[in-house]
């Protein structure tokens, strides 16, 4: 099998920063039984670390998520090491363009159409109404009066969000009809959907299915705050949920939401709201492993890379069904940085002392520039991984942190 991987992620070897340790390509793709090719951007090429004398080739070009570069790395690749069976690319924002890639070269996989049910927020909720999941009431944007009269007969407050967008870039909760008109003469309405806004926690399911749209894996977790507070810069975090009737709850719910979409041979981030009533309401799902450090704590918890059993399906290897040989909890929390501005860091406080349940701990060093930005898998004031058996005992910890953590930064 001739295999090619788009990577768009670095490792790092620091000793301190831990993003990306989990998609070991070297070790969960036999690179002696296959062919394995490579297309890397800049921050991808540090995250190859297979035996260069094991790569049958490897382009480099200067963004893998420009359709045109990369269309044009795979004819390459094509060209000087032959056709290509599987084309993987595990980020979120280059599975429809990796689809789309496939359907140019003729290269087998998920299709355009395929990858929409995961990707596109419309379609999913389409098909999933359809078979009689709850779903927030939502409409394609098709221009400024549509919007308007979805708003009128929906009333606020309302979302408007790209149908493609992920960690909720782009997403805006507008509360009033001013506050509408004011988005609707700064967004561009093509590729955005808008839909009712659901009050209620925040849950995320995450977890593998099999070739036959079975859940082998899955983990129930509630968000501390939301991914919408944390463009604006609320912290972030989850706690798994301990064995209750509201987990076995969600994760039926998933095993329905998983088996109406037909998702096939990958890991998913389910997300859904359990309103004040008790009802579920579908959020919206991810065909990839979720992100911030999700993936590092079901590894550390329950011994589950879900990016190794990823690789391992894709490339033909054997797939070991995960078992939970325990029934624990744990959570992850991110301290955000700016969103506008890059930032200097004076003073920044270890939590180790003051919380002994955390695991890992992800601080910046005095004198280290911030740059700007909202994405989960970056240098913030501060990350932590926190593990116990009680989730409530995670929680505390959880908001001890986020209520005595310290850091101290200079905009720049």
């Amino acid at each position: 099998m001739h295999i090619v991987v788009v990577n768009r992620w670095p490792r790092y070897f620091d000793g301190n920063r831990w993003d990306n340790e989990l998609t070991r390509y070297e070790e969960f793709i036999d690179h002696d039984a296959n062919r394995v090719s490579y297309v890397v951007d800049g921050p991808g090429a540090e995250g190859v670390l297979a035996d260069p004398a094991k790569i049958a080739c490897r382009v480099r070009v200067e963004d893998v998520n420009d359709p045109v570069e990369l269309e044009a790395a795979v004819r390459e690749i094509v060209a000087r090491a032959g056709p290509v069976d599987e084309l993987i690319a595990l980020s979120e924002f280059t599975l429809e363009i990796a689809a789309r890639v496939r359907e140019a070269v003729g290269i087998p996989g998920p299709t355009v159409a395929e990858v929409a049910v995961y990707r596109d927020k419309v379609r999913m909720k389409q098909l999933l109404a359809e078979a009689g999941v709850r779903v927030p009431r939502f409409a394609a944007c098709t221009g400024a009066e549509q919007v308007r009269a979805f708003a009128a007969s929906c009333g606020y407050p309302l979302i408007l969000k790209p149908v493609g967008s992920a960690a909720s870039i782009g997403v805006l909760k507008v509360h009033t009809a001013a506050e509408l008109e004011a988005a609707l003469a700064e967004v561009d309405l093509n590729g955005y959907e808008i839909e009712e806004f659901v009050a209620g926690d925040i849950y995320h399911i995450d977890g593998f299915v099999d070739d036959d749209s079975h859940v082998v894996f899955q983990a129930v977790s509630r968000y501390i705050n939301d991914c919408l507070s944390f463009a604006h810069g609320t912290p972030l975090g989850s706690v798994l949920l301990g064995r209750s009737p509201l987990r076995t709850r969600l994760e039926e719910f998933s095993r329905e939401v998983v088996a109406t979409l037909r998702l096939r041979r990958l890991p998913f981030h389910l997300e859904v709201f359990v309103t004040p009533g008790g009802e579920t309401v579908f959020l919206e799902i991810g065909g990839r492993v979720g992100g911030a450090d999700v993936p590092h704590l079901l590894n550390k918890a329950f011994g589950v890379n879900l990016y190794e059993l990823w690789l391992r399906a894709l490339s033909g290897g054997p797939v070991a069904v995960p078992t939970k040989t325990v029934d624990t909890s744990g959570g992850w929390l991110i301290m955000p940085k700016s969103a506008e501005h890059a930032e200097r860091v004076v003073r920044v406080t270890s939590m180790r002392e003051q919380v002994p349940i955390v695991w890992r701990e992800l601080l910046p060093a005095p004198g280290e520039v911030l740059p700007p930005g909202v994405i989960y898998d970056a240098l913030h004031h501060g990350r932590f991984i926190l593990l116990h058996d009680d989730e409530h005992v995670v929680e505390a910890g959880i908001r001890k942190i986020m209520e005595n953590f310290e850091c101290e930064a200079e905009a720049l």
